[in-house]
C-alpha cells in the first residue's frame, strides 16, 4: 500500500527536485504541494521540466491535511516555530532546512546565533544521512535535512575519522549557484556570478558543526568558493593525519567503510579524464563519489567528495531516509545516474 505524501513548500529548486523523485517513486502516492506566492497555478509552472507529469496545483499551507509523510522546505527558522502543527499532521516529518540538524541546544545557539524555538526536539530528530544514522532514521518519526558542504566533507572524511585518524583538515568546498537557492540575489545576478571564482567564507561556516557531531572533534577549518557551476559541491579535504597512513592501507579503508553503501562510489583511477570526484558527472543523481590520495613526501592526505547539492546534499539523501524510515528498498526512485556533462 502506498503512503501518502505532501510537500510544504515546494516553489524551489529542493521543491522541484522532491516533487520530480516523488512523482516517480513507486512507494508513494503525492498529496499536496504548497506555495503561499504561487497557490493556484500548476506546478509546472515553476518546475517546468515537470510538465505534463501531474495535475497538482500549489495550495496553499493552511490547506495541508493529514498524511503518512510531510516534507517541509521552508526557511531557515519557520519549520522549528510551527514543528507541532507539522507533526500533528504526519507520522512522519523530513525537515530540509537546518532547523534540526544540530542536537544540541547550546551547539545551535552557538552557530545559529539564537535560541532553538523547541530545544526538546533536536534530540528527537535523525539526521537525514543514511550513510550516518541509518538506525536512528528506520526508527524516527522526525529527521533533519542534511547541510550540502556537510554532506560532502562527511562522506570524504568518514573513514578517516572512524580510524581515528584525523588530526587536523582543511577542507576547501568549491561549490555552485543552486546553493544559494531559487530567490535571485546581487551574487546570483549572471554578470557577477558568471566567471566567478569567489571565495565568501573563508571561516567559520556553519556546516562545520555537522561534520564535528557527525565525526567528532579535531581541529576543521573550512572555507567555501563560489565558482561558475549551476549544481555541484566539491569537498577537497586536506588531512593532517594522526600517523602516517600508506596508500594502500586508505584503500582498505574507504572500501570497508562503503563496501555495502549504495550511493558511494570511490572514484580513484590511475588514468582518464575522469579518475577523481567531479560533481559535474552527478547531476540530478543521489550519488556521492568519493576518492583520496596521500602526499608521501609529508604524509598529508587529500580526500575528495563531490555531490549534487540540490540531491545528496538536499531532496535525494531526503528521499533515502524516507525509503529507509518506511522500510522501503532503501534506492526506491533514485537510481538515475547523473548526466555527462557534454
Amino acid at each position: 500500500m502506498t503512503k501518502t505524501v505532501s510537500i510544504v513548500g515546494g516553489s524551489g529548486y529542493t521543491g522541484g527536485e522532491l516533487l520530480r523523485l516523488l512523482l516517480d517513486h513507486p512507494g508513494v502516492t503525492m498529496r499536496a504541494v504548497t506555495s503561499r506566492s504561487n497557490a493556484g497555478d500548476p506546478i509546472h509552472r515553476k518546475h517546468p521540466n515537470l510538465r505534463g507529469r501531474s495535475d497538482l496545483v500549489f495550495t496553499s499551507p493552511d490547506e495541508v491535511e493529514a498524511c503518512d509523510v510531510l516534507f517541509l522546505c521552508m526557511p531557515h527558522g519557520q519549520a522549528a516555530t510551527e514543528i507541532d502543527k507539522w507533526a500533528g499532521l504526519a507520522d512522519l516529518v523530513i525537515d530540509l532546512s537546518a532547523d534540526f540538524r544540530l542536537r544540541s541546544p547550546d551547539a545551535y545557539k552557538d552557530w545559529y546565533g539564537s535560541e532553538h524555538p523547541a530545544p526538546a526536539r533536536l534530540a528527537e530528530a535523525a539526521y537525514g544521512l543514511p550513510e550516518l544514522e541509518r538506525e536512528r532514521i528506520a526508527k524516527a518519526t522526525l529527521i533533519s535535512g542534511v547541510g550540502c558542504n556537510a554532506t560532502a566533507m562527511n562522506l570524504a572524511l568518514l573513514p578517516l575519522a572512524r580510524a581515528g585518524l584525523i588530526d587536523r583538515v582543511i577542507a576547501d568546498i568549491k561549490v555552485g549557484s543552486s546553493e544559494a537557492g531559487a530567490e535571485p540575489s546581487a551574487s546570483s545576478h549572471h554578470p557577477e556570478r558568471s566567471r566567478a571564482v569567489r571565495s565568501y567564507a573563508l571561516t567559520g561556516h556553519r556546516h562545520a558543526a555537522e561534520v564535528h557531531q557527525a565525526l567528532g572533534e579535531f581541529t576543521l577549518d573550512v572555507s567555501v568558493t563560489a565558482i561558475e557551476m549551476v549544481r555541484g559541491v566539491l569537498c577537497t579535504a586536506h588531512v593532517i593525519p594522526t600517523e602516517p597512513v600508506a596508500m594502500k592501507d586508505l584503500w582498505k579503508l574507504y572500501r570497508g567503510a562503503y563496501a555495502n553503501e549504495p550511493f558511494v562510489r570511490l572514484v580513484n583511477e590511475r588514468q582518464g579524464l575522469h579518475r577523481l570526484p567531479d560533481p559535474a558527472v552527478l547531476g540530478g543523481s543521489n550519488y556521492a563519489d568519493v576518492g583520496f590520495g596521500v602526499d608521501e613526501r609529508t604524509g598529508r592526505i587529500v580526500a575528495l567528495g563531490a555531490i549534487d547539492n540540490l540531491m545528496k546534499g538536499a531532496a535525494g539523501s531526503a528521499v533515502q531516509s524516507m525509503n529507509v524510515a518506511l522500510g522501503l528498498e532503501e534506492t526506491t526512485g533514485l537510481t538515475f545516474p547523473g548526466l555527462h556533462p557534454a
